[in-house]
């Protein structure tokens, strides 16, 4: 009787060859070494060092229209030695961690609340909408008008940058959250907030990265706008001096530095995502 099975199977898979079809074949990819990643990683930025470089000693760029590496680097020596550049740093660091802070916590806050409570959907949701819809540059003259030229109007510039994509990603990310496992915690007598901290939450911690991702790159460039409203001080303030002087090296290491910001701003939610969600690496690597 065992040999019965056997024999179909051997019987279907020659039928199926006979009529041409093809057997299917698992496709396992293997692991690929980290020093490898890191070398792919880099051949893009050093790809358009080199072409800079290139293009600067073959005159094609000229230093009124963009300074070369080594002026650049000879700039960022400058600026360090003096100072300019660790205050610059050190200003333009806090707006945006702080105007991160206050527009992830509102957006964080503002994404549960809709995200779980009907009567918070219908109250909040349809407002929040339409002011996510009105870009954040435009409101740089009311907040000069409502703050004046200070510190608060330009922290409340990136914090209403930042906070509309928590917002977003938190709601849908809450809402996605299984509904038998909301009632199952609800039939042992858990709370609602209780249910919030143990099982919305963690459920939907792969959306609140993802909007923290957003917010993250979204405070270096609302930093941009926010050091235009007449700084005295921070990253905005050198470039503006830059420019004055049509100091090309400097205004070129101040754009690096928004670039690096960015970078590492995305650097540090892919390391919570390590940290938080060890077993995604592994599902995405399986699946390369």
């Amino acid at each position: 009787m065992t040999d019965t099975p056997a024999a179909a199977v051997d019987d279907g898979t020659a039928a199926a060859l006979e009529a041409g079809l093809v057997a299917p074949r698992t496709r396992l990819s293997a692991p690929r070494p980290r020093a490898v990643a890191v070398i792919l990683r880099t051949i893009g930025p050093l790809a358009l060092l080199g072409g800079w470089a290139l293009a600067s000693a073959t005159g094609a760029l000229t230093q009124d229209v963009l300074a070369s590496p080594a002026q650049v680097a000879d700039a960022v020596g400058e600026l360090w030695g003096n100072g300019q550049l660790a205050d610059a740093l050190t200003v333009s660091l806090t707006r945006a961690g702080l105007g991160l802070v206050f527009g992830a916590g509102v957006g964080l806050v503002l994404g549960v609340v809709t995200g779980f409570f009907r009567l918070g959907e219908e109250l909040l949701d349809s407002a929040v909408q339409v002011l996510r819809t009105v870009p954040f540059l435009a409101l740089v003259p009311l907040f000069m008008v409502w703050f004046g030229i200070t510190e608060t109007a330009k922290i409340a510039l990136i914090g209403v940058a930042t906070s509309f994509p928590m917002y977003v990603s938190t709601s849908g990310g809450v809402r996605n959250t299984d509904r038998k496992l909301i009632e199952a915690m609800r039939s042992f007598g858990l709370g609602r907030w209780a249910i919030v901290r143990t099982v919305v939450l963690p459920g939907a911690l792969p959306s609140l990265l993802s909007g923290l991702r957003l917010s993250m790159t979204l405070s270096v460039i609302a930093l941009i706008a926010a050091e235009e409203i007449n700084s005295t001080e921070g990253i905005g303030y050198l470039m503006a001096q830059a420019q004055n002087f049509s100091r090309t090296d400097i205004l070129a290491v101040c754009i690096l530095i928004y670039g690096l910001l960015g970078l590492t701003a995305d650097g540090v939610v892919r390391l919570l995502e390590r940290f938080l969600m060890p077993w995604r690496k592994a599902t995405q690597g399986a699946g390369r």
